[in-house]
This record gives structure tokens, C-alpha cells and sequence, in this order.
């Protein structure tokens, strides 16, 4: 089968994370997408390493894993967007798709013709997604948007870490780039919508995505506390503002993660502790009492699981249908029987690592199941193929535009 958007051409000017893991999933999904790069550079990410990829005989390839998390399925076509023939190119390969995803600085592909204003009054159905730090309009809207920054100004870092009053406390990033990956996420929606309501209208629109705009939506709950308190929440560790007992205690030998979502879960728990009358006591009845009573109810419960190993709380707990779990590293991730058969780790052919690693993708389709076609392409590895299939040039033309550093 087909994959579900393989009706779809992407011109994917983005880099980095946001826009790109927009286009990868898109990809992964069916849709044809020609990144386009800087010739000899490339999407920045290319450069950061270590860690490399590495060829059949243990050595570095240069290409490094940063970029290959979030370019799988793409084809890369090297253009010099600050020359006019360049700007040609990306024109007409604008013309030809149905989206176009672009990160830079708000106004900046208007110098050279690319923006939406002058590409939709050219290709009205066309789709154009900006991923930008701060969006398209307000104060901010200049200044360059890095996915730590916008989780300080964002607020998420000033839910994350420990408790300022506990060894360790203060404000804490998450370890991975989340307000990218979100930003990325939404705008797959976005352009998916876009796309659907096209069916009706016939007509493209401009999606206008930001990181700070994704970073507050995603505080979903804790903004919610907020805005019905009127109190900012702290920061609580691995605790939950909502719920007691949801957070990592410590075993005879090392950390399980228990998470009781309701009273009667609770009575489970303390069934299995070996402290049933806990359950029962008034202050810890019910879930609002044990959030108000916390700072009693923790302690208790910390010395009960220090008595055991992490194998017994887990075996015990997930025998009465307590919520549980270890805190795996990624070795542990990947060697997990369900990540295993949930097929999240894939390997493709790659033209100078000979086969690389990569992550799969967690959208399962009953009839169109996303298409792994290709690994994360090399820099301009189908700049000749795209610009003679597509655009119709000659292979003159083609080597006359790279020796003018065009492509």
C-alpha cells in the first residue's frame, strides 16, 4: 500500500529540529520531501557531533547522529538561496508542492522572493508552515528562538527539577528538546488540517508555528493550577502537584516509579506494603486528603519501599494492578522486550555508514503503516536527480550551476 500521504510533495527549508521532525514524520507518513541545504554546510546539525556515525569498518563517517534523528525519508538538494538562479530553483520546486516548511527569521525569505505573500499569489493551494522561536507577530517576534531559552521564558523550567528547598534544587531543563519536538508535532497537525480543509476551499493558507506558543500550551495542567489558584506552581522533583502517591521511591537496590491514579489503587498498594490501615486512616482515604497530608504520608511510604528490592515492588505491584515501573537508561530501553516488538528501533541502508541505527517512528496504521524508504540522505545526494526529474534540466545545466556555486 501506498503510504497515507503519498499524494503529497514537501519542499522542507527548515533545519534543526523543529521543522524538520515536522518533515520526517510527513515522510514516514508517505509524503515526498526534498530538503533543500546550504551547498558545503548544510542543515547545521550536520556538524554536531560527536557522536558519528560510524562505516562498516568502525570508522567516522562525519555524518552525525544529531542529524540523523530527524531527516529519515527526505532527499537533499544543495541550493544557494542568496543567488538569484538559486532562488529560481527553490521557486519552481515551491510551485510543484503542496507544503512548504521553513524556519528562518520572520521576513527573512522575503529578500529573495520565497516568502508566503509572493509564493501563494503564484501557487494559491500552496500549503507554507513558518517555525519560528517567538511567531510571526509581537514584541519578540525578531529574535532568535532556541529550545532552551524558550523552556526558561516558556515556564517549564520553573516546574522541572527538584525543590529548592532539597539538595539538587533549581531550575532544570528536560533532556530533550522538547519544546522543538512539540513545536514539531503541532505543526504536522497543522499542515495535515490545512491540507483536509484544502479539499473544501482549494486553497493554501499560512501556518504560523512558535516554541514559546507550543512551551505554554504544553504546560496543559500546570497552567490550569495556575490560572484556577492564581498560584504559581514550584518545582516538585518527581513528584505530582495532583496526586499522592505518584513518584519515584527508592528500593533495597535503586528506584521504582509508582503511580496510584485512584483511591482504590491506594488500598492496593498499602495491601501489598503491608500497612492496609494505612488506607483506611482519614488523612489518607482518599486523594485530596493524601495530597494535603503528603509530607506525612511520603515519609511512611519511603521506609516501607527501602525494605525491599526493586524486582519484588514491581512483581507484587503489577500482580494487584498498581501502576509501576523502573527508570531505564536507553541501553535498557532498547533491549526491553516491548520496545522490541513494537519495532522502535530500525535499521536502513545508508550510502557511506553502510547501515545505520535509527529510531522508528511510533504511528501504527492499520492500512497505510508508515514507509521507511531511506536512511537520512547525504549532503546534495539527489540535487542532480531533483533538479533533471522535477525541473527538467540538462546535466549541463546542472554542472554549470554547481560550478557557479548555485547547488
Amino acid at each position: 500500500m501506498a503510504g497515507a500521504l503519498s499524494h503529497l510533495r514537501v519542499l522542507d527549508l527548515s533545519r534543526v529540529l523543529a521543522g524538520p521532525w515536522c518533515g520526517q514524520v510527513l515522510a514516514d507518513l508517505g509524503a515526498e520531501v526534498i530538503k533543500i541545504e546550504r551547498p558545503g554546510t548544510g542543515d547545521d546539525t550536520r556538524t554536531w557531533g560527536p557522536p558519528w556515525m560510524k562505516d562498516a569498518d568502525g570508522e567516522n563517517t562525519r555524518e552525525a547522529a544529531y542529524f540523523m534523528c530527524a531527516n529519515r525519508g527526505k532527499r537533499s538538494v544543495t541550493v544557494d538561496i542568496a543567488k538569484p538562479e538559486g532562488q529560481e530553483i527553490v521557486r519552481r520546486l515551491a510551485l510543484q508542492s503542496d507544503i512548504l516548511l521553513e524556519n528562518y527569521k520572520v521576513g527573512g525569505l522575503a529578500q529573495y522572493g520565497l516568502d508566503y505573500a509572493t509564493l501563494s499569489a503564484l501557487h494559491p493551494r500552496l500549503i507554507y508552515c513558518s517555525v519560528t522561536g517567538f511567531g510571526q507577530t509581537g514584541p519578540y517576534a525578531p529574535r532568535a528562538g532556541y529550545d532552551f531559552i524558550i523552556q526558561g521564558i516558556g515556564g517549564l523550567m520553573s516546574i522541572t527539577g527538584e525543590r529548592d528547598d532539597l539538595p539538587g534544587g533549581g531550575p532544570q531543563k528536560v533532556g530533550v528538546a522538547v519544546s522543538d519536538l512539540m513545536t514539531g508535532m503541532y505543526a504536522t497537525v497543522s499542515v495535515l488540517a490545512a491540507v483536509a480543509e484544502r479539499e473544501k476551499s482549494g486553497l493554501g493558507q499560512h501556518i504560523d508555528m512558535a516554541l514559546l506558543d507550543t512551551q505554554v500550551a504544553m504546560t496543559a495542567n500546570m497552567s490550569m493550577n495556575f490560572l484556577a489558584s492564581g498560584k504559581p506552581p514550584g518545582r516538585a522533583g518527581n513528584a505530582h502537584p495532583n496526586i499522592v502517591p505518584y513518584q519515584t521511591f527508592a528500593a533495597s537496590d535503586g528506584h521504582i516509579i509508582v503511580g496510584v491514579g485512584n483511591d482504590s489503587q491506594f488500598v492496593k498498594l498499602c495491601a501489598v506494603a503491608g500497612c492496609p490501615e494505612v488506607a483506611t486512616d482519614p488523612r489518607f482515604s482518599t486523594n485530596p486528603a493524601r495530597v494535603k497530608h503528603r509530607d506525612v504520608l511520603v515519609p511512611l511510604l519511603e521506609r516501607v519501599f527501602a525494605q525491599q528490592p526493586m524486582a519484588f515492588w514491581s512483581e507484587q505491584l503489577e500482580a494487584v494492578g498498581v501502576p509501576c515501573g523502573p527508570i531505564n537508561n536507553l541501553q535498557q530501553v532498547y533491549d526491553d522486550p516491548q520496545v522490541r516488538s513494537r519495532g522502535m528501533r530500525i535499521e536502513l541502508p545508508h550510502p557511506t555508514a553502510g547501515t545505520v541505527p535509527l529510531v522508528g517512528s511510533p504511528i501504527k496504521l492499520s492500512r497505510t503503516p508508515v514507509e521507511y524508504r531511506s536512511a537520512p540522505p547525504t549532503l546534495g545526494e539527489h540535487t542532480d536527480e531533483v533538479l533533471m526529474a522535477l525541473l527538467g534540466y540538462s546535466a549541463e545545466r546542472v554542472a554549470a550551476l554547481k560550478a557557479g556555486g548555485v547547488v
